[in-house]
């Protein structure tokens, strides 16, 4: 199989899984089980749960992480009378009569929302049969088939950031040059950047690691589907670090790889939490469609709530192919001279005349 075709293998794997904010025990059991049929790679936890897959041996370069979230928003069962909390952020609309499934095991049942509280995050769901606390439930999605050239599951956010982190971290094991990557896997990133946060502060992370904070992010107007992985500036809270930043622009475009380079303010990103907490981070991400399963959110922001419809969410496959090449190409992009001084240092002789 090919290492395009093993990746897409391990996309379509992930992103159908059952995961929640703090049950993320699906995703988890499928990396460990990668992780140990791989004897040159490390695998360590933290306290929070966060996994920590490294390469084993002398590394030439301090440690670059790709960092993915394994949760994504869903319906957290709470009692066996149906009670859920639902961890993540999604519009009230979307949760009315809406149907849902439990998908955590496999004879799930079905149901239908019958009330939500949107300023508590709970409500109640009427299964057509028995449920328990800590059940998984997400919406019941329309089948529909895969698009050339895109690719459409229950939950790419950030699942497909776990696979582009692994299969980069699968190719970088074929380089010694490569020692220094490893990825990082964080917990209840949906429910507040938790995760990321508990490692910044226990200190889980290596004081001179740099992050590469990988997030699949809000579709934009100057941020599309298809015109390549994003290298992401800043999220609607923080601008992230300029040097690494800068530094991953320049080699991709050397590199010749197709790229955005965007602010994606649609919403957070773990990078703003690994910065504040005193870590070099930078974003890169890929537009989703339909993010948070919220189909036809443009409509519904608008004020048209008939229009709420739940739908998978959507990458361009060439968009992830794009961010694994991007993610080797920055592990290595970070320890090289930011060229901008010297250019503006020249700049400066050139024309300092002119200031007399």
């Amino acid at each position: 199989m090919s290492s395009r075709a093993k990746a897409e293998k391990w996309l379509s794997d992930l992103t159908n899984l059952p995961t929640a904010s703090g049950v993320e025990n699906a995703v988890v059991d499928w990396v460990v089980r990668w992780a140990d049929r791989r004897r040159d790679l490390r695998l360590t936890r933290d306290s929070g749960g966060n996994l920590f897959l490294t390469r084993r041996g002398r590394k030439g370069y301090p440690p670059v992480l790709a960092v993915a979230h394994m949760d994504h928003p869903a319906f957290v069962v709470t009692d066996e009378d149906g009670g859920f909390e639902f961890r993540g952020s999604v519009d009230a609309p979307y949760f009315e009569e809406a149907a849902v499934e439990v998908v955590s095991r496999p004879d799930g049942p079905a149901g239908r929302v019958t009330s939500y509280d949107s300023a508590s995050s709970r409500g109640t769901i009427r299964f057509h049969g028995p449920v328990s606390p800590g059940d998984i439930a997400m919406w019941r999605f329309a089948r529909t088939r895969q698009k050339k050239g895109l690719f459409r599951a229950p939950a790419c956010d950030d699942l497909a950031g776990v696979a582009a982190a692994l299969a980069a971290l699968e190719r970088a094991r074929r380089d010694d040059g490569l020692r220094h990557f490893g990825v990082m896997l964080t917990r209840a990133e949906e429910v507040g950047l938790i995760g990321a946060i508990h490692a910044a502060k226990h200190r889980s992370i290596g004081e001179d690691a740099r992050l590469l904070s990988i997030e699949t992010s809000r579709e934009l107007p100057n941020a599309k589907i298809g015109d390549g992985p994003i290298i992401r500036t800043g999220d609607r809270s923080t601008v992230f670090d300029r040097e690494m930043t800068n530094r991953v622009g320049r080699a991709a475009e050397s590199a010749g790889i197709r790229h955005q380079r965007r602010l994606m303010d649609g919403g957070g990103c773990e990078a703003t939490a690994f910065g504040v907490y005193g870590y070099q981070a930078t974003g890169l991400c890929l537009a989703l469609g339909n993010w948070h399963n919220r189909g036809n959110l443009e409509q519904v922001e608008s004020g048209d709530v008939t229009a709420a419809r739940p739908m998978l969410e959507e990458i361009a496959l060439d968009d992830f192919h794009g961010l694994i090449d991007l993610l080797l190409v920055a592990a290595m992009a970070v320890d090289t001279e930011d060229p901008i001084i010297g250019s503006l240092d020249r700049l400066y002789e050139s024309h300092s005349h002119y200031l007399g």
